[in-house]
């Protein structure tokens, strides 16, 4: 009888760690979906900071139509790696100035870095022709995904990583747009 009693001891600590084992699996699963989901609201967060920037400009282009091809940034983007035009003058120029710093960051800051924005925050405003303006907010993705379309060309190539990255052919470039038209008067 003890012989046997000694074997069913046994099983049972063979039960026990297969017990473990699989809790322990389990665990690493939640661990990582734990993980995922914090940059997914990261993710989120900084989308609904680059529509509440995109709307802000749309607002002011808007709002200053007879000026409106003033707007349209040229060349390269504001926001993030550029210096913001002066915020004197016209309104064209303070809006410019301020939607800049914004896009920077400038609403909080922490440490005396500028925080208050998305990753690599920049705008553009593309002058399409008869009273028809692209407003764009592009920055910097957690991971990479599909590429924005061709037709998205604010911020293009800034956003790659180091090669072996999967930072690479604006994979990580997001970009929100929205279409401001503005009637004749």
């Amino acid at each position: 009888m003890s012989a046997r009693s000694s074997r069913q001891a046994g099983l049972s600590l063979v039960e026990v760690l297969v017990t473990l084992v699989v809790l322990a699996i389990g665990l690493l699963g939640v661990m990582g979906l734990q993980a995922r989901l914090q940059q997914s609201e990261v993710e989120a967060y900084q989308r609904s900071q680059a529509l509440l920037l995109l709307e802000d400009m749309a607002a002011r282009l808007a709002a200053n139509r007879t000026a409106a091809a003033s707007y349209a940034t040229g060349s390269g983007p504001l926001g993030v790696g550029m210096d913001c035009p002066a915020d004197s003058g016209s309104r064209q120029q303070r809006d410019a100035a301020q939607w800049c710093a914004a896009l920077q960051g400038a609403a909080e800051s922490s440490a005396g870095s500028r925080v208050g924005a998305m990753l690599g925050g920049r705008g553009c405003v593309e002058n399409l022709g008869g009273g028809q303006y692209l407003v764009s907010v592009a920055w910097q993705g957690l991971g990479p995904l599909s590429a924005p379309p061709a037709s998205q060309a604010c911020a293009r190539n800034l956003y790659d990583g180091t090669a072996g990255s999967g930072c690479v052919n604006d994979r990580c470039r997001r970009v929100v747009s929205t279409l401001v038209r503005i009637a004749p008067l």
